[in-house]
């Protein structure tokens, strides 16, 4: 869920060599190409128009040839939010791990708050309805599929040292390219 320590986990697996393709990208750049500011409510309008207009996995397909440019032999992507883009990944990348990081909603929203990027919620109401959007596309069964589960509700020290244990193990199986996919 946002704010759940995504970019913690990419900030490890940049640090070990890792690839990283960020999904939320491609819609507050779709967002930015249909001309509308990159608040939360526009990013979460357009991330439910693209699926409308291109299928529940679009965003999924868009990333697919992102990964494929990628040179680094294990790829992180953030932010899958449907069994349907799951689904799209594992159709080309065979070998991966799933990887969910957890958090209650009071400890994401004060993260988020404290973050304060343009498409963060300003309120509880604000977040609430995003959390709602986000499950309404499938999010919670992909957690729910997860190979992994990280809980993240201490210091971002701690969830480093759980990425870093799960990023070691999935280098150290086989020569590959690897798609781990981040969660939550």
């Amino acid at each position: 869920m946002p704010g759940a320590g995504k970019a913690t986990v990419v900030e490890v697996a940049k640090k070990m060599g890792c690839g990283v393709v960020v999904m939320g990208d491609e819609v507050r750049e779709e967002t930015k190409l249909r001309g509308l500011e990159p608040t939360s409510e526009n990013v979460g309008k357009v991330m439910l128009t693209m699926r409308q207009e291109g299928g529940p996995a679009v965003v999924a397909k868009r990333c697919v040839p992102k990964i494929g440019e990628v040179k680094d032999r294990v790829v992180i992507v953030d932010g899958v939010r449907s069994p349907y883009e799951a689904d799209e990944f594992q159709k080309h990348f065979v070998k991966f791990k799933l990887l969910a990081i957890h958090s209650s909603p009071e400890t994401r929203f004060k993260r988020l708050f404290k973050r304060k990027r343009s498409d963060d919620p300003a309120s509880w109401e604000t977040f609430l309805e995003r959390d709602w959007r986000e499950l309404r596309v499938g999010l919670g069964n992909v957690i729910a599929s997860a190979d992994v589960m990280i809980v993240n509700e201490g210091k971002k020290t701690e969830l480093k040292k759980e990425v870093l244990k799960f990023l070691e193990k999935v280098t150290k199986n086989g020569r590959s390219k690897r798609i781990c996919r981040s969660r939550g």
